[in-house]
């Protein structure tokens, strides 16, 4: 699938619904990451039913344990499109025999992209079609690449505009889960912070609490590149793989468990939830800069 305007051209797979291709045609420059697995195979892949790791690879539903995988599996399935147009396409994914098996709720999953202008929006939509009430966690993962073929993350600031400081919080060493027992301070300077190799050796840095609302990668003389734009989101990771040329700009609806938590999903901090024949909804922007 193939969308295009005067600024962006994007390209969208079937798999997991997953934007593949994002190209600036004003500036000349691939936005989103290529996907080469030497480093990471993936490019914008949804998170759904669940952001990052449970804890234990399980999650306790109604009293039964099911198994997990990381970020969940819609990313690992074939969407259907059911809505297309030059600027814009909606995909959706229903559940099924293979899903009820590790997640019990019945539900349709519709990612709608839309281009205007230098922007994308990304919109989730899960509609509850079961009959009982459907608990979950939904979170974006787009990876942005450097512009310059021999540009590393030292040539990259972040920018948080209106920030003086952020707090965040870390995986805890050999659990695949967070820590929230020890917060740490992200320092900025006029909203700026340095982008470098150390900041991801324990693995993405997360930002609970609601602490933004935009987020940009920009150049080292502060020239915007590529920015997210994510209102009423209460989670945000930040990650990036060892001497890997990008950085992926995550807005989370819910996150990984905490180190421990092994209760009912509905108890999970910042968890979704939709009532039968209910519906859920929200989106987030990328912004060429």
């Amino acid at each position: 699938m193939k969308l295009e305007n005067e600024r962006l051209y994007v390209e969208i797979a079937e798999l997991g619904a997953e934007v593949t291709r994002i190209y600036d045609k004003k500036k000349g420059n691939e936005l989103l990451w290529e996907g080469d697995p030497a480093y990471w195979k993936r490019h914008s892949p949804v998170l759904f039913p669940n952001v990052g790791k449970t804890y234990h690879n399980t999650v306790r539903i109604r009293g039964e344990q099911y198994p997990t995988s990381q970020h969940g599996f819609a990313r690992d399935n074939t969407f259907r499109c059911i809505s297309e147009k030059a600027d814009q396409a909606s995909f959706l994914f229903v559940s099924n025999e293979e899903t009820r098996k590790v997640y019990p709720f019945d539900f349709e999953l519709i990612i709608t992209y839309v281009l205007d202008n230098n922007t994308l929006k990304v919109t989730w939509e899960v509609r509850n079609t079961g009959e009982e009430t459907m608990y979950f966690t939904i979170g974006g993962h787009p990876a942005f690449c450097f512009a310059g073929e021999k540009e590393t993350k030292e040539d990259y600031l972040l920018y948080f505009p209106g920030r003086k400081t952020l707090d965040y919080i870390l995986i805890a060493p050999g659990e695949a889960a967070a820590d929230p027992s020890v917060v740490y301070e992200l320092e900025l300077d006029q909203g700026y912070c340095p982008v470098n190799e150390e900041m991801f050796a324990r693995d993405a840095l997360i930002f609970d609490g609601g602490q933004f609302e935009e987020v940009w990668l920009c150049r080292k003389d502060r020239t915007p590149y590529v920015g997210i734009r994510c209102k009423d989101f209460p989670n945000f990771g930040i990650w990036s793989v060892k001497d890997a040329p990008f950085v992926c700009l995550e807005p989370w609806m819910g996150r990984c468990d905490d180190v421990g938590f092994d209760r009912e999903l509905s108890e999970k901090p910042n968890v979704n939830k939709a009532e039968p024949g209910d519906r859920f909804e929200q989106s987030y922007v990328i912004i060429a800069g």
